[in-house]
């Protein structure tokens, strides 16, 4: 589905061309060039606007497929840039991840869209209003996308590291609520986060280069500005993933230092409960010939010697920290 498509010349938006077919003429004839945004395109819709701006047979079936890994791809009229976008829902504190796409040639610039995340319209808006940026060309525009998306990937490390700060203060707290299911599910999202991070930065770092073709040299400082947010929000989840994993190991000493004082009490109390358990056994046995059952003081003096030794045990192991 076609969201928007403009031809824009000196970094004007041309009013004039209704029919994208014109737009594209014009952009080849007189200079300029043409903006087209698609969202979830059938594979019949995006064969149809790629033979209109010729693209490599590669780079369609990238297109309708999706799923691609971040990457930028050089070919001999058109260059591609993929990107994953990533947008956070508060409610359950998960990331849900899309797709851009975008075709760059000298009179052109396709943004092809896939999932959630990262709408593009306050971009284009904001491009329209900085006229002599979006003089600069195609470029200029797949750097406001990727500033866009990156600004989204520093807001989503901040949402996360609040999470990560709970997770933390319920695993170093008093209670003993366990938090090891709450900690795999945030760093599984951290993992998805990153995968949709890390492998942008190289091929930001070829954009960046002074070396990428058909580039214009004035972009590069603002594309070298993109890479360093990039590279700071990667370095945020990296962080983040590391804090989770040292949480989970904690958790995880945590629940076994706890089964081990559980065991000492058992442990304590077991013993505790032998004494009398033995001594009951004893004469539970009916022998004829035990003196002390006929002794005016002998069950004083079991019964007594029973409460003392277990007074004693008990003392011992409170003394010990056992119980």
């Amino acid at each position: 589905m076609i969201v928007d498509y403009a031809l824009y010349q000196n970094g004007a938006r041309d009013s004039e061309p209704s029919n994208l077919g014109e737009m594209i003429s014009k952009a080849r004839t007189e200079g300029g060039f043409v903006w087209l945004g698609v969202a979830e395109p059938t594979e019949a819709e995006f064969v149809k606007m790629a033979n209109d701006f010729q693209f490599h047979p590669l780079a369609i079936e990238d297109a309708v497929a999706a799923h691609q890994r971040p990457k930028f791809e050089e070919f001999p009229d058109v260059n591609v840039m993929v990107l994953k976008t990533a947008f956070y829902e508060e409610k359950g504190s998960l990331i849900s991840t899309g797709e851009i796409l975008a075709f760059i040639g000298s009179y052109f610039i396709v943004v092809v869209r896939h999932g959630s995340g990262a709408p593009l319209a306050n971009t284009r808006h904001h491009l329209e209003s900085n006229p002599e940026q979006m003089a600069k060309g195609p470029y200029a525009v797949l750097h406001a996308i990727l500033d866009h998306v990156i600004d989204c990937y520093i807001d989503i490390s901040v949402e996360l590291e609040t999470d990560v700060t709970q997770v933390e203060q319920k695993v170093f707290g008093t209670t003993r609520e366990s938090a090891s299911q709450e900690i795999y599910l945030l760093k599984r999202e951290v993992i998805e986060f990153r995968h949709a991070i890390d492998p942008l930065l190289a091929p930001l770092q070829n954009i960046a280069s002074i070396g990428a073709r058909n580039i214009p040299t004035e972009l590069t400082p603002f594309f070298r500005d993109t890479l360093d947010h990039l590279s700071r929000a990667s370095d945020a989840a990296a962080g983040l993933d590391s804090l989770l994993t040292s949480a989970l190991q904690a958790e995880i000493a945590q629940v076994q230092l706890q089964q081990n004082e559980d065991m000492r009490k058992i442990t304590s109390y077991v013993a505790l409960a032998s004494v009398p358990t033995m001594v009951a056994g004893i004469y539970g046995m009916n022998f004829d010939t035990m003196p002390e059952l006929r002794w005016q003081y002998g069950y004083p003096l079991v019964v007594g010697s029973l409460l003392l030794v277990t007074a004693f045990l008990y003392r011992k192991f409170k003394k010990s920290g056992w119980l």
